[in-house]
């Protein structure tokens, strides 16, 4: 099946740091969590770092950009968070206009810049409505797509670049609008090029007793910046045999972690068709495929 949950998929890297840093040993995320939300034909943008214990004399330099590295609003705060306001703001909307804005954080101690991060980030809003389906930015969306797996003949999971561009250009070509990335974590620059395409991405952890939480909170610390995840996959194609109570309570705790760890996204199961839909199990995300 997929027993290779493990081992060495993604890019490695040797990070020297001064002793003043942004944190990149909580579950591996990049140190700086974005969170805007959409207010009318504008967007408040909020900015969270984390950090070492910063000396008296430095100090964060919040800095936005938009798509083209054009400065638009910078802060200096001694505030771990901080919130940019932006007006008219150009949606993440999709296949149809997949605008990413950048946000850059420095620690800085006078003239010196001591450590920083970066990331891209996208403004857009989403439900998904039992009637009328995927809603992005208040307009119908329909999502037609595939499942995706990160593996090929003579390479395995250790894909290069050039082996995802070729996926995404082929998802692409049949016109897709959305992918499940089962049933693990994938590599971080697949989750870069689907926020550049526009695809709209269900993100998910495998299967495993002992080690989901920790994979849970891997998954969503490292990937939570991406505009174009909208669900957090609690499991896929279990149950077969029907659910018991260990796996219920598993999956409350997994339901439960992602809606403390993220306000802002929904929970679903890759139901597989062999399952009840009436099974408890099934009850407890907030949306079902």
């Amino acid at each position: 099946d997929f027993p290779f949950y493990g081992g060495l998929y993604r890019d490695v890297n040797i990070v020297c740091v001064n002793k003043n840093h942004f944190d990149l040993d909580y579950f591996g995320a990049p140190g700086i969590k974005i969170t805007p939300e959409i207010e009318g034909k504008d967007a408040k943008v909020e900015v969270e770092v984390y950090t070492t214990e910063l000396k008296e004399g430095q100090k964060i330099a919040y800095t936005l950009y938009d798509k083209d590295e054009n400065e638009l609003q910078k802060i200096e705060s001694n505030d771990k968070t901080v919130v940019f306001e932006i007006k008219d703001a150009h949606l993440w909307n999709g296949r149809i206009d997949p605008y990413l804005y950048c946000c850059e954080a420095e620690i800085v101690e006078g003239e010196e810049i001591l450590d920083n991060v970066c990331t891209r980030f996208g403004c857009r809003s989403f439900k998904i409505d039992p009637n009328n389906g995927f809603i992005l930015n208040g307009e119908e969306y329909p999502l037609r797509g595939v499942s995706r797996h990160q593996d090929r003949w003579g390479v395995g999971n250790a894909l290069l670049p050039e082996h995802h561009e070729e996926d995404i250009d082929l998802i692409m070509e049949v016109g897709a609008t959305t992918i499940r990335l089962a049933h693990y974590q994938h590599d971080q620059y697949f989750y870069d090029l689907c926020d550049e395409k526009g695809l709209v991405i269900w993100a998910e952890i495998p299967t495993g007793r002992e080690n989901t939480v920790s994979q849970m909170k891997e998954l969503i610390s490292q990937n939570y910046n991406h505009p174009c995840i909208v669900v957090w996959g609690l499991s896929n194609e279990i149950s077969i045999g029907g659910s018991d109570e260990d796996l219920l309570e598993n999956h409350r705790i997994l339901n439960d972690l992602v809606h403390d760890m993220d306000k802002t996204r929904l929970t679903t199961i890759a139901a597989v068709s062999m399952c009840k839909m009436d099974d408890p199990y099934l009850q407890i995300p907030d949306v079902v495929s």
